[in-house]
């Protein structure tokens, strides 16, 4: 739709529209950052309550939208509800406090008094890994029964490629009543990271934005021009722009299935395939992720079935790198397996405690955690399984829950490092029974310890996955091994371990336990 095809609007009406107004851009910005211009953020989980409170200080005017009544409620009293997010908690209460941030339950009534309308819900899988709409549609059914000719709607939430197109903007037109000329609609892909979510959203990638005409695509830029510091990006249309993400989180799983495979052969060739990695990666044409227990997260592991379920090419790299990453973690208990049976011990039975359930060191999400592939594989075993989680209770993920404490006080037979959380590094080593300890991600210093330790695709520091073992057949013996770790992730669980957070090549050569791009 070309500026000035829409129809004669009230002047209420046309003051506040960013899509298919002759208002000069210059006086658009204006209105947005003066708080003129309504929005309406459905969505405020983990990624959608720091994309309200962005949009908040930036335009002024912002009601955030949930269905769980006591996200609501705590929003509306100043408070944020998401943990682990630097500075979240004190930018809500200042917009709440300033009347810039509001919440509510009702949808509906947000959308009738929005004029920019931004969709942040989850879109899952069901059982059979088709990409499952619903939340998406439930939202978008809200919006529609409050949309007014020059609304703009931003899907910041990852749909398969097309979405937009052929299923948003025929179901708003449909429901609203408005010709789909009336109202404008773009996709623009959250690129941002649990921990670092206000960092991200305010610049640290460049913004992607694609509409379903150009005028959405105008729309939208000038509006994440204002929110962004960094560059924004128009593509084609909105299908690319969907694309886009979806493309980003396919390359990272094929990386890291890549990297696992070449993980596993560390054993045969007796040799540290981390070290070979980082060092191969000397050269910028070489990218290599890290090799890890798997893919974990709200991103990598779904991304390719929105794909894979609905293209009619094989796509057969990418449903062999899903197939790689999903096996990691009965990977690893092989390998613990191995490593009990060279003490005398059977892993039916033994009592194992599995370090780390969330997907990541420091955040409080377990969605595709690789340690719950680890747990039911165990489990399926018959393992008595532990589990240690600073964040989350291992009960609620079938794991009898052990304090770090407690673990250092019980005589477990084996111990698999899954997720390395800072806590983790006051763990006295020295204190706990000898143990068979299989570190998935290269996180230990156990050299002057009883323990033995197999790291999982070897240390960067150049130690082979058990030092003295030349290949997978040598079983060695039951002396305690001296596997030691420079870093993972940035983090090491020696006693002396710090706090800092993952740099930024860690975070972007990822093995599931660092979502970049969320």
């Amino acid at each position: 739709m070309q500026t000035g095809d829409a129809p004669e609007q009230p002047e209420s009406v046309r003051k506040t529209a960013l899509y298919g107004t002759a208002v000069p851009a210059d006086r658009q910005r204006e209105r947005l950052t003066d708080g003129d211009v309504p929005v309406a953020v459905y969505g405020l989980g983990k990624m959608g309550l720091p994309l309200a409170a962005v949009y908040a200080e930036t335009a002024g005017n912002v009601t955030g939208v949930d269905i769980d009544p006591a996200v609501v409620e705590t929003v509306t009293a100043g408070e944020s509800h998401v943990v682990g997010e630097p500075d979240l908690a004190e930018l809500v209460a200042e917009q709440v406090r300033q009347g810039r941030l509001d919440a509510t339950t009702d949808g509906p009534a947000a959308a009738a008094e929005a004029r920019v309308h931004v969709i942040i819900v989850p879109t899952l899988l069901d059982e059979e890994n088709e990409p499952n709409l619903t939340t998406v549609e439930s939202v978008a059914a809200d919006i529609a029964a409050g949309l007014s000719p020059g609304d703009l709607v931003i899907a910041e939430s990852t749909l398969p490629p097309g979405t937009c197109r052929d299923v948003l903007q025929p179901f708003l037109a449909a429901e609203s009543g408005l010709d789909p000329e009336e109202f404008g609609l773009a996709f623009c892909p959250e690129r941002t990271s649990s921990g670092t979510a206000l960092r991200d959203i305010r610049g640290q990638y460049p913004k992607v934005v694609g509409g379903t005409d150009d005028e959405s695509t105008r729309a939208a830029a000038l509006v994440y021009d204002e929110l962004s510091a960094n560059d924004v990006h128009p593509v084609a249309d909105a299908t690319t722009a969907e694309a886009v993400k979806v493309f980003e989180g396919i390359y990272r799983d094929v990386n890291i299935a890549l990297a696992n495979e070449l993980g596993r052969l560390a054993d045969d060739l007796g040799i540290s395939v981390r070290e070979a990695i980082e060092t191969a990666n000397d050269l910028p044409m070489c990218q290599l992720h890290d090799p890890g227990p798997g893919v974990g997260g709200h991103c990598i592991p779904y991304y390719p079935h929105f794909l894979l379920s609905q293209m009619d090419e094989p796509m057969a790299l990418t449903r062999t790198a899903r197939a790689v990453n999903e096996s990691m973690p009965s990977v690893v208990v092989d390998r613990l397996d191995r490593e009990l049976a060279a003490v005398g011990t059977d892993l039916d039975g033994a009592s194992i405690a599995v370090l780390g359930i969330t997907y990541r060191p420091g955040v409080e999400e377990t969605r595709a955690s690789p340690a719950l592939g680890v747990i039911d594989e165990l489990q399926e075993r018959g393992a008595d399984v532990a589990g240690v989680d600073p964040l989350v209770d291992p009960a609620d993920y079938g794991a009898r829950p052990l304090s770090i404490d407690e673990f250092e006080s019980s005589a477990v037979d084996g111990a698999v490092v899954v997720t390395p959380h800072d806590e983790f590094g006051r763990i006295d080593w020295d204190a706990a029974e000898p143990m068979v300890v299989v570190d998935g991600r290269d996180a230990t210093e156990l050299e002057e310890t009883t323990h033995r330790v197999y790291t999982l695709a070897g240390s960067r520091r150049g130690r082979p996955p058990r030092p003295g073992a030349r290949s997978a057949s040598s079983e060695g013996d039951a002396n305690p091994t001296d596997a030691v770790s420079e870093e993972s992730d940035g983090r090491r669980l020696s006693e002396d371990a710090g706090g800092d957070s993952p740099n930024e090549s860690a975070a972007n050569r990822t093995d599931g336990g660092t979502d970049v791009q969320g």
